[in-house]
């Protein structure tokens, strides 16, 4: 990259990206090199003008904000994209980094916090205000719990019936004929099941079915 960190705005705001222009040019380190006013717009100007950082507005016509965030990172290019947006963290600030966005900017403050921003992101940084690390503390937390409740919630329903299946002692062969699939795929499904379940021998299987109700003991 180069000294000057090349900006794509994309916003359907033409007034908005005016004042953004204005305030990122009068920086010495920032050059607007295209804007774009769709979601569409922004994954073709991407495509040919290969900005560092894209100032992406989630609310735009077409596919909006988000699907081309999820686009752009798709290109594999060198390029951020920095969410700018007067949606509330809350609601979509796990969306936008999971997406590939590189951070979430309210547009109430994009005066004062912006250029920190792109420069930021332009670092192959992550930009958060300090609320939105605590929400995502919160999420994994939440997460953590989850599965901590019920570690088969991440089993699919077909590994879940291999599991069960498996407890209660049938052989690959059993199963494949109970559930109409080869003992080989079997196999596959219970050495899936055992690294998603963090398990080595089928003994911690059998002690985590009692525990979480799939295997009775009566």
């Amino acid at each position: 990259m180069s000294d000057v960190i090349r900006i794509l705005l994309a916003d359907d705001h033409a007034v908005l990206r005016a004042g953004l222009k204005a305030l990122l040019d009068a920086e010495p380190d920032m050059r607007v090199v295209g804007e774009a006013s769709t979601g569409e717009e922004a994954i073709e100007r991407v495509k040919t003008i290969k900005p560092d950082v894209v100032v992406m507005d989630l609310s735009m016509p077409g596919i909006g904000g988000l699907d081309a965030t999820k686009q752009v990172a798709a290109l594999g290019l060198v390029t951020r994209v920095l969410v700018l947006t007067m949606h509330s963290e809350e609601e979509y600030l796990l969306p936008v980094l999971e997406a590939g966005g590189s951070g979430y900017v309210k547009k109430t403050s994009a005066d004062q916090d912006l250029v920190q921003a792109i420069r930021t992101v332009a670092r192959g940084e992550v930009f958060l205000y300090p609320s939105a690390a605590r929400l995502l503390l919160q999420g994994f937390r939440t997460r953590q719990s989850e599965r901590e409740e019920d570690p088969l919630a991440q089993l699919s329903e077909r590994e879940r019936e291999v599991m069960a299946l498996t407890v209660q002692g049938f052989s690959s062969s059993e199963i494949g004929e109970k559930l109409f699939i080869s003992p080989k795929t079997v196999d596959t499904y219970r050495s899936r099941i055992m690294e998603k379940l963090g398990l080595t021998h089928r003994s911690e299987l059998i002690k985590l079915a009692l525990r979480t109700g799939l295997l009775s003991a009566d």
